[in-house]
């Protein structure tokens, strides 16, 4: 029997087969000896074949999106698979979402080729100053390419206008811990009842309250919204120096006009990405990102809250 794996709790995997019966399966052990560099073999979004109370056979994901592990240095961990797009949310404050950590998630995304929207959320909190700060953001990443929307998911203002955007796809749910991820679910789908809690006051974080994956139905089967738990940062997972320029958008068209075909964009005389930053045409924190990633060879580097 094939199904749909629509929940994982780290021990054992809900999966929704197709004769539409949703029941809890476990995975053999050599899951884990077939070179699969992951914490979880299985992930949410997974089509798989189960046969008694076991996961048997993973079929071919077309997409993920991974992070490194955050405890074990040499392992990834799969947030999803098979999505058709990513919503990041993000807030201004309380907490503040880092320029860092967004470039990471974008690059990661684009390595995987998973569209990302970018959901600014806490609109209501914000101050005249506040305010001023998230639209100069979202004007930075909507000239990279990226949809930006700007909502409320604690009044509802602007979550209805999302509904359109999720219609008929696989959506997973990423950002931060405390940005306000299960409000918005419980606003899309009332039935969710995701627990929320309050920021923590001595340090304006997040605390963790989803504590596993789990595939929400927007309606039917045929749109889904992928949970996940926050995440404090975002260490990026098998990705080759040479590649990460693709990664960013604005940085490989630039790229293109370099001197050398193997410029690296940190040194090199004729570099017209330097360029395009000393003129402005490249943020400056996207050219951070860029470099901060370069060094992610660092093995410690990721551990930190990006």
């Amino acid at each position: 029997m094939k199904g749909l794996v629509i929940k994982n709790t780290g021990s054992w995997y809900t999966v929704l087969t197709d004769d539409g019966l949703a029941a809890d399966y476990k995975i053999k052990g050599n899951f884990r000896l077939r070179g699969i560099r992951s914490t979880n073999p299985v992930a949410v979004g997974d089509r798989v074949e189960v046969k008694d109370d076991f996961i048997i056979e993973i079929e071919d994901r077309r997409n993920y999106i991974i992070r490194k592990s955050i405890n074990l240095s040499k392992q990834s961990h799969i947030l999803a698979a098979n999505v058709d797009q990513a919503l990041l949310v993000i807030t201004v404050i309380k907490p503040e979402t880092s320029t860092t950590f967004i470039d990471r998630f974008l690059a990661s995304a684009e390595a995987y080729r998973v569209p990302v929207l970018l959901i600014f959320n806490k609109t209501d909190l914000l101050n005249d100053e506040e305010r001023r700060y998230q639209q100069l953001m979202m004007e930075l990443y909507e000239t990279v390419g990226y949809e930006c929307r700007a909502i409320s998911a604690g009044t509802g203002d602007g979550v209805e206008a999302l509904r359109p955007l999720l219609d008929g796809k696989i959506t997973l749910l990423s950002g931060n811990s405390g940005v306000g991820k299960s409000t918005l679910i419980n606003r899309l789908v009332p039935h969710a009842n995701l627990r929320t809690a309050d920021i923590s006051d001595a340090h304006q974080t997040g605390m963790h309250t989803t504590t596993f994956s789990e595939m929400i139905p927007l309606s039917g089967t045929s749109s889904w919204l992928i949970d996940t738990p926050g995440i404090k940062g975002f260490g990026t997972f098998d990705m080759e120096r040479e590649e990460l320029t693709s990664y960013f958008r604005e940085i490989f068209e630039f790229s293109k006009h370099c001197r050398f075909s193997d410029c690296t964009h940190t040194h090199e005389p004729g570099c017209a990405v330097l360029k395009a930053v000393e003129d402005h045409y490249i943020a400056q924190s996207r050219y951070q990102s860029y470099l901060s990633m370069l060094d992610d060879k660092d093995e410690n580097k990721y551990r930190e809250a990006y």
